[in-house]
């Protein structure tokens, strides 16, 4: 757990897809897994938020219109518990496709565009539903299509999903407690272990690495993303 909040969270990511593998592996009950990697997204997204903010990479102008309607949907997708396998493996597929895009040598900090907020409307509610029914932020699907649409740099990027990731968490979990009334009190212990991992890394991208390793970590998440929704599915 602290290996995966390190990683994901140098890239402005809080790492559910890998706490639900790790749960999975461990034959944690798929009613539990989904809260608990929802409690510690919300721990390593909290500071991830903080330290890419801190370091000014934060652009609420272009955040908001991803959010707004990105929270009542992850509320309505941590609400339903629907059978999503079929789906979780074409994204897994989606997301691996993104990471080899990344392993390109390519120039995204140049050109850049600003979307429309119709289209950042859209994409955010979808967003925010994905990432209710799946447990996760939402920022692992963010940030390839801020990056590959050349809406944004890098680090900008990253605290855009650290950000989005934070608000749809706790959403998700908000909607989750409604349906099964209870929280996951194994989250607590594990907590400490993400902290200190989400800390780390976050500090590390938001000050200290370059945007080309960032991408290669990047990369290195969506495969491991990618895998564990298709092989988990």
């Amino acid at each position: 757990m602290f290996f995966i909040a390190f990683l994901y969270s140098s890239v402005g990511h809080a790492g559910a897809s890998g706490y639900i593998a790790v749960l999975t592996l461990f034959s944690f009950a798929p009613a539990e897994i989904k809260p608990i990697a929802l409690v510690l997204n919300i721990l390593v997204a909290s500071i991830g938020s903080w330290q890419f903010w801190r370091a000014g990479h934060f652009s609420w102008k272009l955040f908001w219109p991803f959010a707004i309607l990105s929270f009542p949907m992850a509320y309505l997708g941590g609400y339903l518990d629907l059978p999503t396998h079929i789906f979780k493996v074409i994204v897994g597929f989606v997301l691996m496709f993104s990471a080899i895009r990344f392993l390109i040598p390519q120039n995204t900090d140049s050109e850049l565009t600003v979307p429309s907020k119709p289209v950042s409307l859209g994409v955010g509610a979808f967003l925010g539903l994905l990432s209710g029914l799946t447990g996760t932020g939402g920022g692992i699907f963010l940030t390839p299509i801020l990056l590959l649409m050349r809406w944004t740099t890098v680090k900008t990027a990253a605290a855009l999903s650290v950000f989005f990731i934070l608000v749809n968490s706790v959403s998700g979990l908000l909607g989750n407690f409604s349906a099964t009334k209870t929280l996951p009190l194994f989250a607590l212990p594990l907590g400490v272990a993400v902290i200190v991992g989400g800390s780390m890394g976050s500090y590390l991208g938001s000050k200290i690495l370059q945007p080309s390793t960032i991408k290669k970590l990047l990369a290195i998440v969506l495969i491991l993303a990618g895998t564990k929704l298709i092989f988990t599915s």
